[in-house]
């Protein structure tokens, strides 16, 4: 299973490039916006500096027509740029038309198999279940992903799998479990997947041996 960073900070894309961690970048409108971004061109075009694999990036409009058409735009960024579609009904037909175009699509908002293998049949290259939420409303996210990578394996649908709204490092674990191609999370799950508090002991003790040793000499 791959990692994504789940952000439009570049100063925490370059955190996890340099630990060699993510495969990719999933950004949204309310990502953008946390991070300060007007110009939308040109922080993907840093993104896609930094990053060797794909890059989300959301349309806003709600139309079949409006959404080609940003994603034509958007996609004379970089050809690394992945268009995030949201499951609406224009939405696959935006998909549909897009793959005709030869544009890589990301369904997202999907909260349901049944979206899921819609938003796969229509031709989008990723499909992203959004587990969190749904547990947010006592529903099991992973059942979703469980599911989908079952249907798909079943019959040969190469859609990718990314799971979203990741709300701990067991979401990751579960994902990967659950045959999850790729989740998509933000730098504090990374920074919690990365901490351990026997390590920590661990290493503390490690290091009061080795100055003990060095005393004794």
């Amino acid at each position: 299973m791959k990692l994504y960073l789940d952000t439009a900070e570049i100063n925490l894309i370059e955190k996890a490039v340099a630990s060699g961690i993510i495969s990719g970048v999933t950004t949204n409108p309310s990502l953008l916006a946390k991070a300060g971004q007007k110009d939308v061109a040109q922080t993907i075009k840093a993104i896609c500096q930094l990053v060797d694999g794909p890059v989300s990036l959301e349309v806003i409009g709600l139309s079949k027509d409006e959404m080609v058409q940003e994603a034509k735009e958007y996609a004379q960024i970089d050809p690394r740029v992945v268009i995030k579609i949201p499951m609406i009904h224009e939405g696959l037909k935006a998909i549909k038309e897009l793959k005709e175009l030869g544009i890589k699509t990301n369904a997202t908002l999907i909260f349901s198999t049944g979206q899921g293998l819609l938003a796969a049949l229509a031709g989008a290259d990723y499909i992203s279940p959004f587990i969190g939420r749904l547990d947010d409303i006592s529903a099991e996210g992973l059942d979703v992903v469980a599911e989908l990578a079952q249907i798909f394996d079943l019959h040969g649908i190469e859609s990718e799998i990314i799971a979203a709204s990741i709300r701990h490092p067991r979401h990751v674990i579960g994902s990967a479990l659950a045959g999850a191609h790729i989740a998509t999370v933000p730098w504090k799950i990374v920074d919690q997947m990365v901490k351990h508090p026997l390590t920590d002991i661990g290493l503390e003790k490690f290091l009061a041996d080795w100055e003990k040793m060095k005393n004794q000499n």
